[in-house]
């Protein structure tokens, strides 16, 4: 996935307030720039599309992408925004912020144009989107712009962490937008989901999560799924599996008893289940079972 990949560089990091009469020119960019509004209106053309700012919202220019900004008059303009790449690289230091259209950049500065990658994202993110916490994102931006500016020592290490932050909470915001019965149902799913965590020592079955959460069976399916990417009793299983792992490589309990406790008839139904889940079971922890397997003549297969 792309984003276990991300290692970004932040080339400019500012708040910026403007009093009178403003604009952008169309410009396209050799990186990407994030713009929260923060006061004032806007009137933002992307490629060919217009979009009205204000207040809460938040704007990505991707780069060799045309745009322009116009301040709405009458009103003052607050707009911290970051410039930034999603990979670091030994020119990403010498890539400047554009402020000219892509017909006056020249052929030497073509190869500063970083990779596009947004879409490429699980949940690509819009070039305009109305947050529906801007208090968060606003936070976000302002402690990244506050350790840029003041460059306490390894101010960059802590820079691309607050960033990696601030994305995953731009796609979560996106991702809830798209798909807005999960936020109306997430108390409950958390809710599904802290009971199978704490009911790891039984079999839980669906019809007991359905009466208990009140959403039926097939709904809670896919409702949990397009949530936490597994369904329900794949996640029950998955934590009864890590539960029993933890009491396999901690403790120095026959395994015959650690099955009994997770809620297994016998150890051989407990191997069926660790193989089912897990696939191949580690090497460590089949080490770990096969020694006290061998202590205990109880067989781990």
């Amino acid at each position: 996935m792309i984003l276990h990949q991300i290692s970004p560089y932040i080339r400019v990091a500012m708040d910026n307030i403007v009093e009178g009469p403003w604009t952008i020119q169309e410009r396209v960019l050799f990186d990407y720039e994030l713009l929260y509004i923060m006061e004032g209106k806007v009137i933002c053309t992307i490629e060919d599309t217009e979009y009205e700012g204000e207040r809460g919202d938040i704007f990505l220019f991707r780069p060799k992408q045309r745009h322009k900004i116009i301040k709405v008059d009458g009103s003052r303009f607050r707009q911290p925004h970051i410039h930034f790449d999603f990979f670091y690289n030994a020119e990403s230091e010498k890539v400047k912020v554009s402020f000219r259209p892509l017909e006056e950049i020249g052929e030497e500065e073509q190869k500063w144009f970083r990779p596009d990658i947004v879409d490429q994202m699980p949940v690509p993110l819009p070039s305009h989107l109305r947050l529906k916490n801007p208090i968060m994102i606003e936070k976000m931006l302002m402690d990244i712009i506050y350790e840029y500016e003041t460059k306490m020592p390894f101010f960059e290490f802590k820079v691309k962490g607050l960033f990696i932050q601030l994305w995953t909470q731009l796609l979560r915001e996106n991702y809830w937008n798209l798909n807005p019965q999960l936020e109306t149902n997430m108390h409950t799913l958390m809710h599904v989901k802290q009971y199978l965590m704490h009911n790891t020592n039984r079999k839980v079955h669906l019809d007991e999560i359905s009466k208990m959460s009140g959403i039926s069976k097939h709904y809670l399916i896919r409702l949990f799924q397009n949530a936490f990417g597994m369904s329900p009793i794949q996640y029950h299983n998955l934590m009864r599996m890590h539960a029993a792992r933890h009491l396999i490589q901690f403790t120095t309990e026959p395994l015959s008893i650690i099955a009994d406790k997770m809620g297994f008839p016998n150890i051989h139904a407990f191997s069926r289940f660790f193989k089912k889940v897990e696939g191949t079971p580690r090497h460590s922890t089949a080490e770990k079972a096969r020694k006290f397997a061998r202590r205990t003549s109880q067989p781990f297969l």
